[in-house]
């Protein structure tokens, strides 16, 4: 009985993709002359998707991500031209979610926070043994808008 009830309690605490419709929105980050725009749906079907487009210059570059269960576990899933890299997730508080993923060549931990209209996006890991990191600031905005010109 007790382990009946030990897993009820596990399968309700655990997280779900809906925990994680704070992300949903247009998010917009213009800084050093680059122009980074992230869309995230709401939930649906049990995914948030996830479009970036990063233009600097004449450069343009685009990924897809999404947050789905992957195995029983909430995830971040980042899918390349090949295979999809799994992030599950390690923790979440609020609204920072932490995913990791050791194997990875690079990064191995991806990290989302929000504190009201500023979503910050976050990469860490090393690269030949030396720490690095990545971060994103974003500013919340209506669907497609763009930077202002310098």
């Amino acid at each position: 009985m007790l382990i009946s009830f030990l897993a009820v309690a596990q399968v309700a605490t655990s997280p779900v993709p809906s925990d994680l419709d704070w992300l949903a929105g247009y998010w917009l980050s213009c800084d050093n002359g680059r122009e980074v725009a992230e869309y995230w749906s709401d939930a649906r079907g049990g995914v948030l998707f996830n479009t970036t487009v990063n233009l600097r210059g004449d450069r343009v570059a685009s990924e897809r991500t999404m947050m789905a269960m992957v195995e029983g576990r909430l995830s971040f899933v980042y899918e390349p031209t090949g295979p999809n890299v799994v992030f599950p997730m390690t923790g979440l508080e609020g609204r920072r979610a932490v995913f990791e993923n050791a194997e990875n060549d690079f990064p191995q931990r991806v990290i989302y926070s929000r504190d009201g209209d500023v979503l910050t996006g976050r990469i860490e890991g090393t690269i030949d043994g030396q720490p690095q990191a990545m971060e994103w600031v974003y500013q919340s905005a209506e669907l497609n808008a763009r930077c202002p010109e310098s």
